[in-house]
């Protein structure tokens, strides 16, 4: 599933493409939608939140989730059904596998840019007040939930939690307020790191805990398992994350 990150990608080569302000001249696909709706009318902008893609039109908001193996391509085509194509003078957007709805609304009146991991109106204090509120939950769960953290995903789980040296099992209302913080400010240090390395194309080379059998720091074998509420894959250390509250 696209991480926030990759979203920002998607978001910032469409922009350079400066289809802003630009008519869709033609759409199709196999998506749920209206398809006809959007023929003609005219971008405002393109916008992410969390792991949410967005085409903002005037009074309507179209939003397409990648959900687990949904995928794009920009000016060329796959050999299998496209989901939605949206066709501009000078560019074609292809959009694969993924979710479509049309929000009967601007997108500035539906999200919360301050919970958006990537923007530039995060907010960490709310972060650390919803953690606070939110007392029983497992850590492995909290930055999952996207209301805390939009656009972390399983990766940014893994490895957030090996650097800051918590077992996902923690409790949050169990864990120190400092080691609360640090774990906000990771998430979002982490964030700007995976954008730039999934960039480079070296996202995999950097990773210290996801899909790793053997931990770094103590050269001893990492723990897989399906954890917390969400069920998502966890790998961790034993010896060196620190467990608070739970059981193992």
């Amino acid at each position: 599933m696209p991480e926030g990150p990759t979203i920002v990608i998607l978001r910032q080569a469409i922009e350079e493409l400066n289809l802003k302000g630009e008519n869709i001249e033609f759409a199709e696909g196999t998506a749920k939608i209206d398809i006809e709706r959007v023929i003609g009318q005219k971008v405002i902008d393109f916008r992410s939140w969390g792991k949410h893609f967005l085409i903002c039109f005037e009074g309507f908001t179209l939003r397409i989730h990648f959900m687990l193996f949904g995928s794009y391509l920009i000016n060329e085509r796959k050999k299998m059904q496209v989901r939605l194509s949206l066709q501009f003078e000078k560019a074609e957007l292809n959009f694969y596998a993924c979710s479509v709805k049309i929000l009967e609304q601007n997108a500035e009146e539906i999200y919360d840019w301050e919970a958006d991991i990537m923007s530039e109106n995060w907010n960490s204090r709310k972060a650390e007040e919803k953690l606070e509120k939110a007392s029983d939950m497992f850590i492995c769960d909290a930055l999952l939930d996207q209301k805390i953290f939009s656009g972390s995903g399983n990766i940014i789980k893994n490895e957030v939690l090996f650097r800051i040296r918590v077992h996902p099992l923690s409790v949050l209302g169990k864990i120190p307020e400092a080691k609360l913080k640090e774990m906000v400010r990771e998430t979002r240090a982490y964030s700007f790191d995976f954008l730039e390395w999934k960039k480079k194309n070296t996202l995999k080379k950097h990773w210290l805990a996801h899909t790793k059998k053997i931990c770094p720091r103590c050269l001893i074998p990492f723990h897989k398992e399906y954890l917390g509420k969400t069920k998502r894959r966890s790998y961790y250390c034993t010896n060196c994350q620190v467990l608070y509250g739970g059981k193992k």
